[in-house]
């Protein structure tokens, strides 16, 4: 299971990359992935039937909670096999509806198919919604990612992104109240011994409103039909039959445990219904026939809702049964819907006239899926219809559920009608609105084109895998033992009065007396439904204006408080910051303190100074901070700043910390340097702004009052110590490693998943600060200018320097002191196992080189210097600390396990190079991308402008 996902991972990433020459091979080699899916779950179909549940479970962090496990069941079976079989073919029918299908676009489908896999197959709680919000993100890719430049596209996805993202936090609120109620985040051991309580009522409360959401419920339904801007194959495959599916499958999940608490079946319920016939009545009238069907889409999600969360054994049988049939009845509809709008221009059922006689073959596939939409024998829409009237064909409070679902089977069969008529037929019948075409074209003119020449073709990338799911849907219905054998061991978990069985054929009784009703009725409900009612309809207040007065209504807001708070001035950020920490954490220190519930700071337990030059440095340190603070000019106060840090390097030397001090040395030199670059923009003065004597008093007791807190907090942690030091035992296990340095062994070995996370988020900073220096700024200068030709110039390109006139004194010095530098950084890299060094600190070394170079010739030797671009270094680095943890995992180790690999060369000896060292290569390279995309930016936009003095700020260049 966990191979099925990642090889989607590997699918989305390699395929679009090895093959970006051939884009339409790309979507159809793509369509492997979800086709070994389908191949995988045929393969379980006996294990499954037979009550089986396959698992897998992988022990990574299982400390933290992180223990990914996986399970598949008969309920999970369906979904899976829908979500692959669906999946190729619309990777196939891509490669005919792109021309040139976008390489994101085929990657993201194939990483949404790994994604929804991950969802369902998911045993954790945690697990299932990490994978939950990555088809979010799909989502909102898909949606606005073909087309950015479009304002509705944008828009639509951004709402997507926001109402779904937001309830998905709501949701992710509910499953963490309930695995703590709980006691465990495994979902099989929490659906088999469910908790109780006003709690778990919350948190069902919280779940079932991210799953309505995901379902596009009534009233949470809008994003929907905004994402029909999103391309055909999106709107098959997301909007259809995979993602929206994710909210049923995760009521389904949860019924067998939850179905008989308070708040369970009137919200499922009630929600589901609404859903069913209110977007069952919008879609009678939609002409976009793209709108039409995701009113559909919405209003059969509801009747999925009501199956699925009903909690009794045939409601259990019809929900994924019915579940399986819309995925294989809507998906081909919507494809049909991208293969009109594709040959005609239109997708309006008030332009199109004739077309099924120009694709009569296509008309006859979409005849047979809207059979199975309606309830039609022998479809398997008809078997999980009639067992969705048998699960409520009761007296009491089931027969109002009865009577709400036949009325929305009522509207199910007149928009089916309204489809045939509006895509395929002649003339828009009965109920059909005409409103005025979105398209700059003649209907007179179009209406000639279709009913003239001979017919036209549908492509058999796009024919096949319409007329595969068309017939799909007939060919399951004709195998209910088959999903009976399949469903049974979920269904079995509720109880039942009376055994069901899915069949084609139940005898005469109400279930089919009540279809032949439903289809009569549908019949004339499409020919006379009132105008009227629906123009009264059309008045109320709408989903998409609630979604836009909410989002104005919070913009509002966001603007009145920002006006309030973001007033411009870091030092009051500062201080209201300092202000937070004395009044909570101070006010509790010094109360602990008053109560003695911390030991006191007893005579004796500290010392002053365990050297004399500590003393001295700290003098520095404090002498040096308070001059910065007297200083009225900018590099002064840098100046004075560097010399504080310096004194701490000093302080860490004799603390016996030679790596940090190293660290702490080479980032306190690059922090002076790009500081002087910045200075350059901003007048050599601070402002001479005169503050009163009150304010400078507040300030200067503030600033005093938190150094006091920091002092007090650092001698009480350290006095009121009851165990014994970690570092110790840190020692005892970087010997076992054969690790001389112990700061190393940690980073790379014994906590390397800290490590990990801590450059995954440096390398999104990384990106993320150049995007906003470099935002709307020129490009070129990244270009590598030409080197030169003469080879008479120390450097190999140089420009104008950032920091005054060229020098050739600076340019030798680089061109000696650079090798060097690189050397030593490589040293620090290898020698960072046994002795003071490592991949961060050689990367920031690394980088001095290159400032160094920058230094002396600017932009343009910087760029000549560079083969690669700063985020190939940053990607690199971190595939490859990545890499390293997961080869061990491949094979059957933990994740980040080290090893070490040793040989004997002829003239080294013995060599020994652990994996550790592999890890470290990745933080150096993603360091020195950081520190290179940082001057690139600084560079970048210090050079933007003319470097022209400008007397009116007292600038001085």
């Amino acid at each position: 299971m966990v191979t099925l996902v990642v090889f989607h991972a590997v699918v989305a990433v390699a395929v679009p990359w090895a093959l970006r020459w051939d884009r339409r091979l790309m979507a159809l080699v793509a369509a492997l992935a979800p086709a070994v899916t389908v191949l995988w779950t045929l393969r379980q179909a006996g294990t499954v039937a037979g009550g089986g549940q396959p698992a897998e479970m992988i022990e990574w962090v299982p400390e933290l909670g992180l223990v990914p496990q996986f399970r598949l069941d008969g309920l999970a079976w369906v979904l899976l096999l829908l979500i692959g079989a669906v999946g190729a073919l619309v990777l196939i029918y891509s490669a005919w509806y792109f021309p040139a299908p976008p390489t994101l676009g085929v990657g993201v489908l194939v990483a949404f198919a790994g994604a929804m896999t991950g969802l369902v197959l998911a045993d954790n709680l945690l697990i299932l919604y990490v994978f939950w919000e990555l088809t979010t993100l799909c989502s909102y890719l898909l949606i606005g990612g073909f087309a950015p430049q479009d304002a509705q596209a944008r828009r639509a996805a951004n709402q997507a992104l926001i109402t779904t993202t937001g309830f998905g936090l709501v949701m992710l609120a509910g499953l963490i109240v309930l695995g703590q109620q709980a006691g465990t985040f495994t979902l099989s051991a929490l659906l088999a011994d469910p908790p109780r309580g006003p709690a778990t009522e919350l948190a069902l409360v919280l779940i079932l409103l991210g799953a309505f959401v995901k379902s596009a419920q009534m009233p949470l339904h809008a994003w929907l039909p905004s994402a029909m801007v999103a391309p055909t194959p999106v709107s098959a495959y997301l909007h259809a039959a995979a993602m929206v599916q994710a909210g049923v499958y995760l009521v389904a999940r949860l019924a067998p445990a939850f179905a008989d608490t308070t708040v369970w079946r009137p919200l499922v319920i009630v929600v589901g219904l609404v859903s069913l016939i209110a977007a069952g009545w919008h879609a009678l009238w939609q002409d976009d026939l793209k709108l039409l069907l995701a009113y559909g889409t919405i209003s059969q999600l509801g009747l999925l809702m009501v199956l699925c969360g009903a909690g009794t054994r045939t409601a259990a049988l019809a929900g994924p049964a019915l579940l399986l049939a819309h995925g294989l009845f809507k998906a081909p509809m919507f494809l049909a819907v991208g293969v009109v709008d594709r040959t005609y221009g239109t997708r309006l059922g008030s332009a199109l006239h004739g077309v099924g006689r120009r694709m009569p073959c296509l008309g006859l596939a979409m005849a047979a899926a809207v059979a199975s939409m309606a309830g039609l024998p022998p479809f398997l829409g008809f078997t999980a219809k009639e067992a969705a009237l048998e699960a409520f064909a009761h007296p009491g409070p089931d027969l109002a559920v009865f009577t709400g679902v036949a009325a929305g089977s009522v509207l199910t069969v007149a928009y089916g009608i309204r489809f045939l008529q509006g895509a395929f037929g002649g003339d828009v019948g009965g109920t059909g609105d005409k409103p005025p075409s979105r398209r700059a074209f003649s209907p007179a003119h179009l209406r000639g084109v279709l009913t003239a020449g001979p017919r036209d073709p549908v492509p058999g990338l796009a024919w096949w895998p319409i007329a595969v799911l068309s017939a799909a849907g007939l060919l399951a219905g004709l195998i209910p033992g088959a999903w009976q054998d399949l469903i049974g061991p979920y269904a079995d978990r509720f109880t039942a009065a009376a055994p069901y069985k899915l069949a084609l054929w139940h005898g005469i009784g109400p279930p089919l007396a009540a279809s032949a009703a439903i289809l009569a009725l549908g019949v004339g409900v499409y020919f006379t439904a009132p105008r009227a009612l629906h123009e009264a309809t059309g008045r109320l207040p709408t989903a998409q204006g609630g979604y836009r007065a909410a989002l104005k209504t919070l913009f509002a807001a966001a603007h009145r408080l920002t006006r309030r708070t973001q007033v411009g001035s870091l030092p009051a950020y500062l201080a209201v910051i300092v202000a937070t920490v004395l009044a909570l954490p101070g006010t509790a220190l010094v109360a602990g303190l008053a109560g003695e519930t911390v030991p006191p700071l007893r005579s004796g337990g500290l010392t002053l100074w365990d050297d004399p030059v500590q003393a001295v440095l700290g003098l520095i340190a404090v002498t040096g901070a308070l001059a910065a603070m007297r200083m009225h000019r900018r590099l002064s106060a840098v100046l004075l700043l560097g010399a504080v840090g310096y004194a701490m390097v000093g302080l860490f030397i004799l603390h016996g910390a030679p790596d940090v001090a190293l660290t702490l040395l080479v980032v306190e030199t690059l922090t002076l340097i790009v500081l002087v670059f910045v200075l350059r923009r901003l007048p050599e003065d601070f402002p001479r702004r005169r503050r009163s004597r009150r304010l400078q008093f507040l300030s200067g007791l503030l600033g005093a009052a938190a150094g006091a807190f920091i002092a007090s907090l650092l001698a009480v942690m350290t006095l009121s110590r009851r165990d014994p030091p970690v570092g110790p035992g840190y020692v005892a296990q970087a010997r076992a490693e054969k690790a001389g340095n112990v700061v190393d062994a940690i980073l790379v070995d014994l906590r390397s998943l800290d490590t990990t996370g801590e450059i995954g988020v440096l390398a999104v900073a990384a990106v993320g600060v150049t995007a906003l220096m470099l935002a709307g700024m020129h490009q070129g200068r990244f270009e590598r200018p030409p080197q030169d030709p003469g080879g008479g110039r120390w450097l190999a390109a140089p420009g104008p320097p950032p920091l005054g006139p060229p020098s050739v004194l600076l340019a030798i010095t680089a061109r000696l002191l650079i090798p060097t530098i690189l050397v030593f950084s490589i040293y620090l890299l290898v020698a960072g196992h046994v002795q003071p060094g490592g991949g961060f600190v050689g990367g920031l070394v690394a980088g001095s080189a290159f400032v160094l170079r920058y230094l002396a010739g600017g932009m343009r030797e910087l760029a000549a210097a560079l083969p690669w671009h700063p985020n190939v270094l940053i990607g690199g680095g971190l595939g490859l600390a990545l890499l390293t943890g997961a080869v061990p995992w491949a094979v059957g180790g933990a994740f980040l396990e080290s090893a070490a690999a040793e040989w004997t060369w002829p003239l080294l000896g013995h060599v020994e190079a652990p994996s550790g060292l592999v890890f470290d290569l990745g933080v150096y390279l993603l360091v020195l991308g950081l520190v290179l995309s940082l001057l690139r930016s600084l560079g970048t936009s210090l050079e933007e402008e003319p470097d022209v003095p400008d007397a009116s700020r007292g600038e001085a260049r």
